[in-house]
């Protein structure tokens, strides 16, 4: 993979912008390794520019990541199936022991993928217009350069998806209702009790399972009962922990080694989202607790 060369004439002045560039691309595509490919490509394209013809190398870069970052999201809607977010392997399990967990970091990475969550929800044009804008002050006649639009349209995309995120509640520490919310979904399964599956479960929830072919995504509450029913005696052992500071689930099989890890997203009372994570490659990445 080609890299930025010291000799080359713009090479410092890239290095000085790839840490912003890189946390752009990410926060667009929710992905650590896409974002390097998009920031080593956005390289590339500098590299082959002259650079007498940029006045502005900030701004240049800025459109330059953005667009290839758009054209990675459109890429994702049309072949939804080689999309995969790699925020699923950087999920952080801790032994769920306390009451009422304040841990600053904790509570820091859970904020984060709340965000990330949402993120996902937004079409690309709105995805792009809220991260340029509302996370790195990008100014909207900017971004409607990259998305082809007025400035004016622009502004509407942006406070289209800020009301979205807005919706979504950030995390402030585990209490008592989401846990008891969570064993209540954890004990009907055991039980098969599809009513009470569908009482805990958000009529629109999504569950996301991270599997070793690919993330394969499943909504609405009769869907996801039925699965859960059909996969609750899989496990022989589960511990309650916190996974990104929100409740979750480590469960192992007879001999010992990870089955799953799964984060139940809870609100107002009801589950509206599930991560499950089965795939062995990525569970070996995670520091997870011993069986209890």
């Amino acid at each position: 993979m080609s890299d930025t060369s010291p000799t080359h004439p713009m090479a410092e002045t890239f290095e000085a912008q790839r840490d912003r560039l890189r946390a752009i691309a990410h926060r667009m595509l929710g992905s650590h390794a896409d974002a390097e490919d998009v920031v080593q490509e956005a390289w590339l394209r500098l590299s082959r520019q002259d650079a007498a013809t940029i006045h502005n190398l900030a701004g240049w870069l800025t459109t330059v990541v953005g667009r290839i970052s758009l054209d990675v999201l459109r890429s994702r809607q049309t072949r939804p199936e080689a999309s995969y977010d790699d925020r699923l392997s950087e999920l952080v399990v801790t032994v769920d022991d306390t009451p009422d967990p304040e841990d600053d970091a904790v509570l820091a990475d859970s904020v984060g993928l709340a965000l990330l969550i949402v993120l996902e929800s937004l079409g690309p044009s709105e995805r792009l217009a809220f991260v340029l804008h509302d996370l790195f002050a990008v100014p909207f006649d900017e971004i409607g350069r990259i998305l082809g639009k007025s400035a004016a349209a622009t502004k509407m995309l942006a406070s289209r998806a800020r009301r979205k995120v807005q919706t979504v509640e950030r995390p402030t520490g585990v209490g008592r209702e989401q846990r008891d919310v969570v064993r209540a979904f954890l004990a009907a399964a055991r039980r098969g009790d599809f009513e009470e599956l569908l009482r805990v479960l958000d009529p629109e929830v999504k569950l996301t399972v991270d599997t070793p072919s690919g993330v394969v995504v499943t909504l609405g509450a009769t869907r996801v009962a039925a699965g859960a029913q059909l996969s609750a005696g899989a496990a022989t052992q589960g511990r309650a922990v916190l996974v990104n500071g929100i409740p979750g689930v480590v469960s192992w099989h007879e001999d010992g080694t990870p089955l799953s890890v799964l984060a139940f997203s809870v609100v107002d009372g009801r589950i509206t989202g599930i991560t499950v994570v089965i795939d062995q490659a990525k569970l070996a990445l995670m520091d997870l607790p011993d069986p209890a």
